[in-house]
């Protein structure tokens, strides 16, 4: 150990211990604040490039309009194509709990339309008077 202290003094440079619980410790001469510096760096680069991954909300109704159903859908693909996962929230007001049958089928063909590019993480269910389901990004 000794030695290897007196090899990094001459070149200037820190002796790092790599493995110390290594039976003799491992050891390497380097320069330790440029080695800091190369590794924030490192991670800097890294968190630039992340993605973070957020939650989006569609609200639907039963009784939903076609057009409107498709603008719903390509919201829901321009979410998906983001890579951010998605909630489908269908909303029952008044009488409209004894559609569930219809209801279903519309969550149903959100999932069918969206296929390709999505898969269901949390299948339909229902919690009081919302039914739901959330899709995330294939890949």
């Amino acid at each position: 150990m000794a030695r290897a202290m007196q090899i990094a003094e001459e070149a200037g440079l820190d002796l790092v211990e790599v493995a110390p619980t290594a039976k003799p410790p491992v050891c390497r001469v380097m320069d330790y604040s440029k080695f800091k510096y190369e590794q924030e760096k490192k991670e800097r680069r890294a968190k630039v490039h992340a993605h973070v991954s957020h939650l989006k909300q569609i609200r639907i109704k039963p009784h939903i309009a076609e057009h409107d159903f498709q603008t719903k859908l390509k919201q829901t693909i321009m979410f998906l194509e983001k890579k951010d996962k998605v909630r489908v929230n269908l909303f029952f007001s008044g009488r409209e709990m004894s559609f569930r049958d219809h209801a279903r089928g519309l969550l149903d063909r959100m999932v069918a339309e969206t296929a390709d590019i999505a898969s269901i993480e949390k299948d339909i269910s229902q919690e009081g008077r919302v039914m739901f389901l959330v899709l995330t990004p294939k890949g």
